[in-house]
C-alpha cells in the first residue's frame, strides 16, 4: 500500500553488537502497531498512522492543539524510551512522517550520514538534565537587607526606601544565582563528552518555583555516571536560595539533531 503514512520514531543499528534482538512494545501507540524498517545498516521504528490525523493539513492544525501534541509527545517519548532501554538510538523529530517503507527508507538513505554520526556520538553515554533556579524569598517577597525590612514603612519615602532595597536584593540574589550557574556549567561540561545550554525555562510552562537561571543537557558516558553526579551540589553547596534539579538518565535527545525530515508528511 503506497499511502499508508507511518510516523517514524527513532533509528537504531541494524548490526548491533551481540545482544539479545529488539523487542517492541506490542501496545499500539499512535496507530498500527509498531514495525522495523531497514535500510543500509540502519533500522527506523515507526507505526502505520491516520492520514485523518497526521496527514499534512491535518497534522498542520493538530500542531495547534496543545492537548493532542502532549498526548503524542507521550506516545513518542514512551517508544523512543522503551527501545532506548535495550539500544543505542537516535530519535526522530516529533511527527516525522513517511509515506510507505519505500519513503522510511529514503530518510534513512538520505540522512545516512547524519544518522550514523549520531549514532556513534551518544553509543555508551546517557543524558542528563540540570536546572538551577533562583528561589522567592520565603514569604513571596524578594529578600531585604534586615536592617530594612523588618518594620512597616511608617511614612510613604520608608515605604519606596524598603521597595527599592527589596529590588536590589533580588538583583543581587538573581546575580549570585547567576554565577553559580556559570560555574557548574563549566564544571560539568568538564565531565561530559557534550553540553547544551537550553534557552531559560517560563515558570509558567515549567510550573516551578523560582527563576530558571541554568537549563542544560549533559552527555555523560555511561562509565562515568557517577563521577558526574559528584559533582553536582548538594543543596548546602549552594548559595542560600538558589536550587538544583537532576533529571536522568535520558535517551540523549539533545545530542542527536541529524537531518532527518522535518514533522510533516512527505507529499503523496
Amino acid at each position: 500500500m503506497t499511502d499508508e503514512l507511518l510516523y517514524v520514531y527513532t533509528v537504531l543499528r541494524s548490526t548491533a553488537p551481540p545482544s539479545a534482538p529488539l523487542v517492541l512494545d506490542p501496545r499500539a501507540r499512535l496507530g498500527g502497531g509498531l514495525r522495523l524498517v531497514e535500510h543500509q545498516g540502519l533500522t527506523a521504528v515507526a507505526e502505520p498512522v491516520e492520514a485523518a490525523d497526521f496527514d499534512e493539513e491535518p497534522l498542520r492544525a493538530h500542531l495547534e492543539d496543545l492537548d493532542w501534541l502532549a498526548d503524542v509527545a507521550r506516545a513518542h517519548h514512551d517508544v523512543v524510551a522503551h527501545v532506548g532501554g535495550q539500544t543505542t538510538t537516535v530519535p526522530l523529530r516529533l511527527a516525522t512522517l513517511c509515506r510507505g517503507q519505500a519513503g522510511v527508507r529514503r530518510m534513512l538513505a538520505d540522512a545516512h550520514l547524519a544518522l550514523t554520526e549520531a549514532l556513534e556520538r551518544v553509543t555508551d553515554a546517557e543524558e542528563w538534565g540540570i536546572k538551577l533556579y533562583a528561589q522567592p524569598a520565603p514569604d513571596g517577597r524578594p529578600p531585604a537587607d534586615p536592617g530594612t525590612a523588618a518594620a512597616p514603612a511608617p511614612s510613604g519615602r520608608d515605604y519606596l526606601r524598603r521597595r527599592l532595597a527589596d529590588r536590589r536584593a533580588e538583583a543581587d540574589r538573581t546575580d549570585e544565582a547567576r554565577r553559580a550557574a556559570e560555574s557548574l556549567h563549566q564544571r560539568l561540561a568538564h565531565e561530559a563528552t557534550g553540553a547544551v545550554l537550553h534557552p531559560p525555562q517560563q515558570q509558567q510552562l515549567s510550573q516551578a518555583p523560582g527563576q530558571n537561571v541554568l537549563n542544560a543537557a549533559y552527555l555523560v558516558p555511561t562509565a562515568r555516571r557517577q563521577a558526574f553526579l559528584d559533582n553536582v551540589p548538594t543543596a548546602d553547596d549552594l548559595p542560600p536560595g538558589v536550587r538544583v534539579e537532576i533529571t536522568g538518565p535520558w535517551v540523549p535527545y539533545s545530542f542527536t539533531h541529524t537531518n532527518a525530515p522535518a514533522p510533516s508528511a512527505e507529499p503523496a
